[in-house]
């Protein structure tokens, strides 16, 4: 049974092998995350500078195509995590408002959906479209962040920072969350019409795929149970 921190690096290897530095220091943040206790708001608002920091690089990037191919690993990675990290604090009985826990495995599930949730904010107010295309159709990444934002909302370390905008703005666009009758992504750009073009040609590449599967079969001789 692979330890998180052996997971971690598994996802790791997969992407750097993947894809040149660069684009990889625009991933690396998402399970850059160390044992260290989360004790103040001021350690949580520097590892969400760290990620932000690499979110900006991955926005920057001028080839969509990549993108996209960066942000798929990134999810299903995310989520793989978060699912990993909900189970050790559901084991441990660990809730959210109790004293921050002082067993290093149970400091580190905590500090990953606290931090996880956080970012997978920042990825789906900034490519939503890409977002709701998994999102919208996995029925256990949408329990499993709604568990995470239960989680991360009693915490407290949210509260009254720029980071609660992001959780409560992320809620809202997936369709968590009622929409106000204000509501804006403020990051939805021009950009978002190019992914859906992309996610449209996936969609084709994978049926044709289907489909060549299901012609290799071929059909099916049946006889009937007089011919037996």
């Amino acid at each position: 049974m692979f330890s998180l921190k052996k997971k971690k690096l598994y996802f790791l290897a997969r992407i750097e092998s993947s894809f040149d530095e660069v684009l990889y220091l625009a991933v690396v943040f998402i399970f850059s995350l160390s044992c260290l206790p989360l004790k103040h708001k001021r350690l949580f608002e520097t590892k969400r500078k760290d990620q932000l920091n690499a979110l900006k690089n991955l926005v920057e990037l001028n080839d969509i195509n990549q993108q996209y191919k960066i942000i798929d690993i990134m999810l299903k990675g995310l989520f793989k995590v978060l699912e990993d990290s909900r189970q050790v604090l559901v084991a441990a009985n660990m809730q959210p408002d109790d004293p921050f826990p002082m067993d290093d495995k149970i400091k580190e599930a905590y500090s990953h959906v606290v931090e996880n949730t956080a970012f997978f904010g920042d990825v789906a107010l900034r490519f939503p479209r890409i977002v709701h295309h998994y999102y919208d159709r996995n029925t256990d990444w949408s329990g499993l962040l709604r568990w995470g934002l239960n989680f991360c909302n009693q915490t407290g370390v949210f509260t009254g920072g720029a980071h609660q905008h992001v959780l409560t703005l992320m809620s809202q666009e997936l369709g968590i969350t009622e929409k106000s009758p204000d509501f804006i992504n403020p990051y939805r750009t021009e950009r978002d019409d190019a992914f859906q073009k992309i996610l449209r040609e996936e969609e084709k590449r994978r049926r044709k795929e289907e489909k060549r599967k299901e012609i290799r079969k071929g059909p099916r001789i049946s006889r009937s149970r007089n011919e037996l």
